[in-house]
């Protein structure tokens, strides 16, 4: 597994890894690419920004699954509970839906451009909803 992906989010660029841990995820999302969606502020889980995907099925299995990302995770929740979604953590973030807990799969993660994570979030929070792209670069 190589290469990095772009990810462009409102007026804010960054560029991300790919977790060795979850090499299936990755292969899954990155036959999504280019991926264009929006960006939402979450509901339940704290500082972090999500796109709803509802029954999609990007991958099916659990890999690298965590509740608790921190600052610049991005997680790749597979469905089951919840809706199937992707979840960026820009600060404290405990994740979690209205049935309860949830883990996902950290996939990615922001190299670059974090000290502009937090502005996003607030941007989302406060201005609502956000173009999102990923890209291999």
């Amino acid at each position: 597994m190589s290469g990095n992906l772009r990810i462009t989010a409102g007026p804010y660029n960054f560029v991300a890894k790919q977790e060795e841990a979850a090499p299936n995820t990755c292969a899954a999302f990155l036959g999504q690419l280019p991926f264009r969606n929006k960006i939402i502020h979450v509901r339940w889980s704290g500082e972090a920004v999500w796109v709803p995907l509802g029954d999609a099925k990007i991958t099916s299995e659990y890999e690298n699954h965590t509740t608790y990302p921190s600052r610049g995770d991005i997680l790749l929740y597979p469905g089951g509970i919840s809706e199937t979604e992707i979840l960026i953590a820009y600060g404290a973030t405990s994740f979690a839906s209205k049935m309860g807990s949830l883990a996902g799969n950290h996939f990615l993660t922001i190299v670059e451009g974090l000290e502009n994570l937090a502005a996003l979030g607030h941007m989302v929070l406060w201005e609502g909803a956000q173009d999102i792209l990923f890209e291999a670069i």
